[in-house]
């Protein structure tokens, strides 16, 4: 499997030599590195962005940044993408990435709770949306969204295969693996919306707005 991941690094577009520096930081300097997209992903979310050309993206969970810069990356014009992440410790490194960036300046952050940031986004529509925070919160998050989200937007939530543990015996502690098993039934039964999974990384799934 590594060398296939291999492969496919090395027929994909290359990473940018700041989200080079972003990727072997956080792996330094960071607990639980493998929160960041990474160069494949990172590939797929800019050149979906160039796909859906949206106006406007939301980020809930923005970790140190690296999926915010893919997604202004692939923005055009006066794109802009509003970006929230919870732990204020994580703030200074974030806008020192930011600031770094040639797109710097279509990013726009918010730190604190998502749940309580998106309801005072009173009059606002997003074209695109990427879920990657709390998955005990995934369906509260889309649930709150969704109404901002404009007819044939599109939403990408984050880690919905989850190490795979989806398709074995949850243990009754394992909240996290619960709750994306739960996201996974709720959404496929919601005929507010199309969907699929992608096979990407940890699972990706694809959400189009009816």
């Amino acid at each position: 499997m590594k060398q296939l991941e291999e492969y496919i690094l090395s027929y994909i577009d290359a990473e940018p030599d700041l989200l080079k520096k972003i990727d072997r930081e956080v792996h330094v300097k960071l607990l639980h590195p493998n929160m960041i997209s990474g160069h494949l992903q990172g590939r797929l979310l800019k050149m979906l962005t160039q796909m859906i050309r949206p106006k406007r993206v939301l980020e809930i969970g923005t970790f140190i940044g690296y999926s915010t810069l893919c997604f202004a990356e692939g923005l055009d014009g006066n794109g802009e993408v509003h970006t929230i992440e919870i732990d204020d410790e994580l703030e200074d490194y974030i806008r020192s990435n930011f600031a770094q960036s040639e797109f710097g300046d279509k990013i726009k952050l918010y730190i604190g709770d998502a749940l309580e940031i998106i309801p005072n986004f009173e009059d606002e529509s997003f074209e695109f949306a990427f879920i990657d925070a709390d998955k005990e919160l995934y369906w509260k998050y889309l649930e709150m969204i969704l109404p901002k989200i404009s007819k044939g937007g599109f939403i990408l939530v984050d880690n919905t295969l989850w190490y795979g543990k989806v398709i074995e015996k949850v243990e009754s502690n394992d909240w996290a693996t619960q709750a994306i098993v739960e996201f996974n039934r709720k959404l496929a039964n919601d005929d507010r919306v199309e969907k699929v999974i992608l096979p990407i990384r940890d699972g990706i799934t694809l959400i189009r707005k009816k």
